[in-house]
């Protein structure tokens, strides 16, 4: 099931496959595919029956980031850059705050907005011959949508600036080390173990991994109070869909029934609180 020019997509029980498509420029982000990919995203993302979102990367890699042959042709001028990078922080943003959990399988080359990708991923696994890194430097550039924000956040300024500054490309091993990948596989294992991951993450309470996906962003974002806020009410949230949900002084709807009815619950309520400490 693919409608895309320059991605192939497909949905088979509960799981959709986004595997980016143009092997020839080492799956290189056009114009026209990143507009694809943002559809894509959004796709997964209206969706209640998919519950996992696999990437991936034609002809033996995953992707070299933005195509530097059409940016200079046609992203036009500075003003555009920067539309263009909000777009893809948007995209990126919007990939991460999925309500589904989001795996990268990664070979080859995931460098620059390949990379971008995988951080705002859930899990990553790569195989051994896999290579990463941000070379934006060497082009005259800087990373748009995570390649110092979001990385500066999984493992640091130090390593962030390291990673930037210097434009290496790193082996997957690397990545590893660093925590910005979850699993390094042999170069013939990587639909396996991607799966064995599948078949682990069926067997769990969906809804609790979409919150448990929830809190674990939103947290790190915030101070510590906040976040364990976060926590609690998830705690309270998963008690309720596991079957716990009555408490005696509840509304338990009623509020919303007395508005449509226009009962005396809705009219004794308002006519305590319409005019409480307002001066008129």
């Amino acid at each position: 099931m693919s409608d895309y020019e320059f991605l192939k997509y497909s949905e088979k029980d509960g799981v959709a496959r986004v595997t980016l498509n143009r092997p020839e420029k080492i799956n290189s982000l056009s114009i026209k595919m990143s507009a694809e990919l943002h559809e894509a995203i959004t796709r997964v993302r209206d969706s209640t029956a998919l519950k996992v979102l696999v990437f991936e990367g034609a002809g033996g890699n995953f992707c070299s980031g933005d195509d530097l042959t059409e940016m200079r042709a046609r992203w036009g001028n500075a003003n555009d850059f920067m539309r263009r990078a909000m777009l893809y922080q948007t995209m990126a943003n919007l990939l991460e705050d999925l309500d589904k959990v989001t795996i990268a399988a990664v070979d080859g080359y995931a460098v620059g907005g390949g990379l971008e990708i995988t951080m705002a991923c859930d899990f990553v696994i790569a195989t051994e011959r896999a290579q990463w890194g941000m070379p934006e430097i060497d082009w005259g550039l800087t990373p748009g949508w995570g390649g110092t924000t979001r990385m500066a956040r999984l493992i640091g300024r130090r390593l962030t600036k390291e990673i930037n500054m210097l434009g290496a490309i790193h082996p997957a091993s690397r990545a590893l080390e660093l925590n910005l990948w979850n699993r390094v596989v042999a170069n013939d294992r990587l639909e396996a173990e991607v799966q064995k991951l599948l078949d682990l993450l069926a067997s769990k309470h969906q809804q609790g991994l979409r919150q448990m996906k929830f809190i674990i962003n939103k947290g790190v974002e915030c101070d510590l109070y906040t976040a364990q806020g976060f926590e609690a009410l998830s705690g309270g949230l998963v008690a309720a869909v596991n079957g716990h949900w009555e408490i005696p002084d509840a509304d338990k709807g009623r509020g919303l029934d007395a508005f449509a009815a226009k009962n005396e619950l809705q009219k004794r309520r308002r006519a305590l609180s319409r005019d409480f400490w307002v001066d008129r």
